[in-house]
């Protein structure tokens, strides 16, 4: 027999995922995940109204005819008009978006964009999200425990098992599973669909989930085939895709991400919170990079402010662009660890080492040797929640890669991502009936918008003395 190790068979003598049955490799890991864990622990309801939108400022004015117009819009058309809507709420302060947002009658379809941008600010909803289609009644699901919880009865995953893909899906679906043992109350009967990577496996995982009577889908983590799902628009079964991509969730699913544009965004409004109107920034030119500067800019210039220039890693002198006439407030750097050690000290003979500096969590690789990494002392960057601090239901980051070698390193924010995926599977009914619905996750605290989006407000750190450490209050002003 072979012999273990706290419970863990070798890696070199593992059979691959996609050799073992849903219910045999839940037997294998279950020991393993067990150790790992004590308990678990962690929502917008369905409202109708023909009555028009009250409206008073020009913005809301041409805000309300671009959601009501938008309603029966699909592709670009849609994303534009979409886009032209965020500009001009953008425009509204937070005491006016608030009171224009409570101000809206019940099934107004601009209040899921208004309450969008409430959330994006921190700021509370006046009532719940309007909400439809959601299968929560399925399969006789028990009654909501008082704290929420309300896991579904028959629960798939779809995750590429095989193929290039299963590297990736592995840390995901160990936290997933992770949070599922940890978990002491009802638990639904989960089963494993692989995906084998790619669309047409997707589409006929998702049908064989639905007819064989599974209540709730956790997956795909493929862009593509979560638009290829999102595309058909009817789908009988609840899902919570583990990626977001063009097409927005049909009514009644939901997409989560760790995307490169939730963090420009993060960054951008972690310096807005701070008043923050001139920012320089520094960028690779990787695609994650570039995703995370477009979606900076495009928040920062909603809100007002502005970025003087994009430059790039390998530039030799900051001097000139810290010179541009208005100043420059603070610097954005989307790089990685090895290039922002080079550019503090360019940034300090620019006269930019006194102003704020965020990053990207880039900025974390190719890091660990305190003494190289006092260079970074001061860059603020989104983090995990887990990674920074400590998570009920979890041990810590540290002391899980130790056991598991799906949560160590750069895998340990796919472990926390999968994580996440099972307390919204758990959690989602409170999460899209109630006007304070969210949950403290792996990743950050997480909501649910009125399209179906779950949005991750990140933890906060930073270098200090060459080791990263969180921020007092996650960092954020709220």
């Amino acid at each position: 027999m072979t012999p273990r190790r706290n419970g863990f068979l070798p890696m070199s003598s593992r059979p691959p995922i996609s050799a073992l049955p849903s219910r045999t490799w839940r037997l294998l890991a279950a020991p393993a995940l067990a150790v790992l864990l004590l308990g678990g622990c962690a929502g917008i309801g369905t409202r109708t109204s023909t009555q028009p939108t009250v409206v008073g400022s020009p913005q809301m004015v041409e805000a309300s005819e671009l959601a009501r117009s938008g309603t029966v819009l699909t592709g670009q058309a849609r994303i534009d008009n979409e886009r032209r809507i965020h500009q001009l709420l953008a425009q509204l302060d937070d005491d006016s978006l608030a009171r224009e947002a409570a101000s809206l009658p019940p099934g107004d379809p601009l209040y899921n964009y208004m309450g969008q941008a409430l959330l994006e600010r921190g700021l509370p909803l006046p009532r719940p999200f309007d909400h439809t289609a959601w299968t929560f009644d399925a399969n006789n699901r028990p009654p909501a425990e008082s704290d929420g919880y309300r896991p579904p009865v028959k629960l798939a995953i779809l995750l590429p098992l095989s193929g290039q893909m299963a590297v990736a899906a592995s840390p995901v679906r160990d936290g997933f599973m992770a949070g599922y043992y940890g978990e002491r109350r009802r638990r639904p009967e989960v089963n494993f669909y692989d995906t084998a990577g790619t669309t047409a496996g997707t589409l006929s995982a998702y049908d064989r989930a639905v007819t064989e009577g599974n209540d709730f889908v956790v997956g795909p983590l493929e862009r593509n085939a979560v638009d290829a799902l999102f595309a058909r628009n009817s789908m009988p079964v609840s899902l919570l895709a583990l990626n977001s991509g063009t097409q927005a969730p049909p009514p009644g699913n939901a997409s989560f991400a760790l995307a490169p544009e939730d963090e420009g965004i993060a960054a951008a409004e972690y310096l807005l919170a701070r008043s923050v109107q001139r920012v320089l920034v520094v960028s690779g030119s990787d695609d994650s990079q570039r995703r995370a500067v477009d979606a900076f800019r495009t928040r920062l210039t909603e809100r007002g402010a502005t970025v003087t220039d994009v430059v790039g890693e390998g530039v030799a002198d900051l001097g000139p662009f810290a010179a541009r006439e208005g100043g420059v407030d603070a610097v954005f750097l989307a790089v990685r660890g090895s290039s922002a050690r080079e550019l503090t000290p360019k940034l300090a003979l620019a006269g930019l080492g006194g102003v704020p500096r965020v990053a990207t969590s880039q900025i974390t690789s190719g890091t660990g040797d305190p003494e190289k990494d006092r260079a970074l002392d001061g860059i603020a960057f989104p983090t995990e929640a887990w990674t920074s601090g400590s998570i009920t239901g979890l041990p810590s980051a540290s002391y899980a890669a130790t056991l598991l070698p799906t949560a160590r390193g750069a895998a340990a924010r796919l472990f926390a991502f999968g994580y996440d995926a099972w307390l919204l599977s758990a959690y989602m009914e409170r999460l899209v009936k109630n006007v304070d619905g969210s949950i403290q996750g792996a990743t950050g605290t997480l909501r649910v918008d009125g399209f179906g989006n779950v949005q991750r407000t990140p933890a906060w750190a930073s270098f200090i003395s060459g080791v990263v450490m969180p921020l007092p209050g996650g960092g954020d002003r709220r």
